[in-house]
């Protein structure tokens, strides 16, 4: 009777550790999914303002053509961020393409009437919004990739981490220079 009862007592215990590990690696899968799908957010809303910039760029080109360098560079840049390949490099992009659009917008600011004009003024409006869903984006993923990454660097569940080779994301983080908005407001002069 004694054995029967170490027997189960052993039962309990083993079936309790496999529950627990199950659920811990489970967590981490939960973690991992969460930060790839707050990814997916800041893609739509970079690839949202990749699909503005053409029509912003062609509006400003009717009042400003001779400003050509300036338009190469924001085509460039929306290239290099349309290409991006993971957080790190999306975050490198898109920091110059603000650093582009803020030429971008210095120009406009020389031209009145491109600032009264209403597809511009629609064109900012869209921009700003989409800005503005942006840092929300990041926001949301770099707490999805600092809880997850903390889960998988934190014991025990770092031991499963390591187990089954789960690794740590990259934060999306602006450069220093890069931290200001993108001004995409005019007053009427």
């Amino acid at each position: 009777m004694g054995a029967l009862i170490a027997i189960i007592v052993i039962a309990v215990i083993v079936l309790l550790i496999v529950f627990w590990t199950i659920g811990m690696y489970n967590g981490l899968v939960r973690s991992r999914v969460r930060v790839k799908e707050s990814w997916s957010g800041i893609d739509v809303q970079l690839k949202r303002r990749s699909s503005l910039i053409p029509n912003l760029v062609e509006t400003v080109k009717g009042y400003a053509a001779h400003e050509k360098e300036v338009f190469e560079n924001v085509t460039r840049a929306r290239s290099m961020l349309d290409n991006a390949q993971g957080a790190q490099q999306a975050a490198q992009a898109d920091n110059m393409l603000t650093g582009a659009l803020r030429s971008l917008f210095a120009v406009a600011e020389a031209y009145p009437d491109l600032k009264a004009n209403q597809n511009f003024l629609e064109l900012q409006r869209e921009l700003t919004d989409t800005e503005d869903k942006i840092a929300y984006s990041r926001q949301f993923y770099n707490t999805n990739v600092g809880s997850y990454n903390t889960k998988i660097q934190t014991f025990p569940s770092a031991v499963m981490a390591s187990m089954f080779h789960f690794e740590a994301s990259e934060f999306f983080e602006a450069e220093p220079e890069a931290r200001q908005d993108v001004k995409v407001s005019f007053s009427p002069t």
